[in-house]
């Protein structure tokens, strides 16, 4: 059974269409990442998802209930963390996660089991008795995910947990939500225009731009699918011909000159010898030759590109 299915599903805000017919089939257990920049339509998403927003058109069911009918069924079962922590500064993080804990009805006993499964991951129980006013923003957010999976929900959105985060807060995060989603088994739905972020957490990976999805799949399908395996080659004496003639070889998807070196996107990176031969036979003395596939960001970067391609 899906976590999530969408069909069709349509949203715009006077002229600008957020999401455009989006069909999507998530299974559960996955973790998913929603890659797209800002704008691109991610938490208009997450807010149909959760019963949040009606739909203009097209269907949405989440665990198994109609989105637009049965919200309710819906957001009890599930978590999520949008763009507010939702957490009372004055509290102390046990404070705040006993709190929802209350809401959620769950017993003392639970509720003091819960916040100790969950803040000892994140390295943040021997501090739970303190106040959080004065915590760095990024203790906060480990917090904000915690909260969010305070009730044990089925599914938990995360849209964009690391934005506003420093390098080593990101980092950190990222680190102690891995752990989390090992611990937990649950179906993770997460936004981010971070790829690393993405190729870290998530075993499956769409991308969406201006409301459309691009692509769907696993980061290694992504990258097989939409980038050619990659050639780099410094040297001296690479004239505009030798690019030119570079350029024209068929073993050559594309090819860009950028700070003295050469890079390449190969259809066959096995052959990849036949490119450096025929560079030395035109002259050039090459200094270095090293090979490396496609990352997340080269496969969103084409995608995008070839999507502004396609509307002009």
């Amino acid at each position: 059974m899906n976590a999530i299915q969408t069909h069709q599903l349509t949203r715009s805000f006077g002229n600008l269409k957020a999401v455009d017919r989006l069909t999507l089939e998530i299974p559960r257990g996955t973790v998913f990442g929603f890659l797209g920049p800002n704008g691109s339509g991610k938490t208009t998403t997450i807010r149909l998802l959760l019963g949040l927003l009606d739909a203009d058109d097209g269907s949405a069911q989440v665990l198994g209930f109609d989105t637009r009918k049965q919200p309710d069924e819906v957001r009890v079962r599930c978590g999520a963390l949008l763009e507010h922590h939702g957490l009372y500064e004055r509290l102390s993080a046990a404070e705040n996660l006993d709190y929802y804990g209350r809401i959620w009805r769950m017993s003392k006993a639970d509720r003091e089991k819960r916040i100790r499964e969950l803040l000892e991951p994140l390295d943040l129980y021997e501090r739970r008795g303190e106040p959080i006013g004065r915590w760095s923003r990024g203790m906060k957010q480990k917090l904000a995910v915690a909260r969010a999976l305070m009730h044990r929900p089925e599914l938990i959105f995360l849209d964009e947990p690391t934005a506003g985060l420093d390098p080593v807060a990101s980092s950190a995060l990222r680190e102690d939500l891995a752990s989390l989603v090992a611990q937990e088994g649950m179906t993770i739905f997460l936004t981010t225009h971070n790829l690393a972020e993405a190729e870290k957490l998530c075993n499956q990976v769409g991308v969406i731009n201006h409301g459309n999805l691009l692509a769907v799949g696993s980061p290694s399908e992504l990258r097989s699918k939409t980038s050619a395996p990659r050639l780099y080659v410094t040297g001296q004496g690479i004239t505009s011909q030798i690019l030119e003639d570079v350029k024209s070889n068929a073993l050559v998807k594309r090819v860009q000159q950028q700070n003295g070196k050469l890079v390449m996107d190969l259809n066959d990176l096995s052959r990849s010898h036949e490119i450096v031969t025929k560079l030395v036979g035109a002259g050039v003395q090459i200094d270095e030759v090293w090979k490396e596939k496609a990352d997340l960001e080269d496969v969103f970067l084409q995608l995008v590109e070839e999507e502004k391609g396609e509307a002009e």
